[in-house]
C-alpha cells in the first residue's frame, strides 16, 4: 500500500523540494505552505506519516503537532532550526517521533520516512501464527490493536513509545542496550547524540506509567548499558 505523507513548511522551496524527492518514492504527498490548510488535511484525509516545520507564521508545528497526538498515533517527525535543542525536546515531549535539523540532506530526510513507516508497519501489523498480546505484572500491551493497559487504564502511547516499550516487553527482565533499542525502535543507525532522544521517550513512558524516574518501580536504567523492565 502507497503511503499517504503530509508535508508542512512555510518555506516553499523546502516543502517543494521534500515533495519532489518523496514523489520519486511513489509516497502520496499532502504539502501545505499553512498550518490552518494542514489541519483540514489532517481532519479530512488518511494519513500514514507527518512532517512538520516547527517555525510557522500561523500555527506552529508543535500545536499541529498536539492536534495529531489527539485523534492519531501515526509517526511524526519534525523539522527543526540549525543549534535550536530545545524545540527538539519540546516535539519529542508533544509526541514527535524523530526530528531532523535543517537544513538537511533531501535523501537522509527521505531515509528517516521509511524507517519510521517500517517501524510503525511492524509493531502494528497483524500476524496469524502470533497473538500479539504481552500482559504481566498489570501491564498488557497488544500489538495487533495498538493498545496498552497498566493497571487497568489505558496509555495513551506514541508510535514510538509504544514500539519501545514493546521491545523492553519482549525483553522483559533482561537488559536491551541503548544500541539495541534505538535500532529496533527507530530502525536507523545508533549515534552517540540518539541516547538524549531515547530517554525523552522513556520518562515519558515513565510519566504515563506514574513511575519515579529517581527511583523506577518498572523501567530502570542501566547506566551505561541501557533499559530493562521489570
Amino acid at each position: 500500500m502507497v503511503a499517504s505523507i503530509l508535508v508542512v513548511d512555510d518555506e516553499k522551496e523546502i516543502a517543494d523540494l521534500v515533495q519532489v524527492y518523496l514523489s520519486n518514492e511513489n509516497f502520496i504527498v499532502h504539502k501545505f505552505y499553512t498550518a490552518k490548510e494542514a489541519i483540514e488535511c489532517i481532519n479530512t484525509i488518511k494519513l500514514d506519516l507527518a512532517i512538520l516545520d516547527v517555525m510557522m507564521p500561523d500555527i506552529d508545528g508543535f500545536t499541529i503537532c498536539q492536534r495529531i497526538r489527539e485523534k492519531y498515533n501515526f509517526p511524526i517527525i519534525m523539522l527543526t532550526a540549525k543549534g535550536e535543542e530545545i524545540d527538539k525536546i519540546t516535539g519529542l515531549t508533544l509526541g514527535a517521533d524523530d526530528y531532523i535539523t535543517k537544513p538537511f540532506r533531501p535523501l537522509e530526510l527521505v531515509a528517516r520516512v521509511k524507517a519510521q513507516l517500517r517501524r510503525f508497519t511492524k509493531y502494528n501489523k497483524i500476524t496469524d501464527t502470533d497473538d500479539g498480546v504481552i500482559a504481566f505484572s498489570g501491564l498488557v500491551i497488544n500489538k495487533n490493536a495498538h493498545e496498552c493497559i497498566f493497571n487497568e487504564r489505558p496509555l495513551n502511547l506514541t508510535p514510538t513509545e509504544f514500539s519501545i516499550l514493546w521491545i523492553l516487553c519482549e525483553n522483559r527482565g533482561q537488559v536491551v542496550s541503548a544500541d539495541k533499542l534505538f535500532q529496533e525502535a527507530w530502525g536507523d543507525k545508533y549515534f552517540s547524540n540518539s541516547n538524549n532522544t531515547i530517554m525523552v521517550h522513556i520518562r515519558h513512558l515513565r510519566e504515563k506509567m506514574g513511575d519515579s524516574a529517581e527511583k523506577p518501580k518498572y523501567i530502570k536504567t542501566v547506566w551505561g548499558v541501557g533499559y530493562k523492565i521489570e
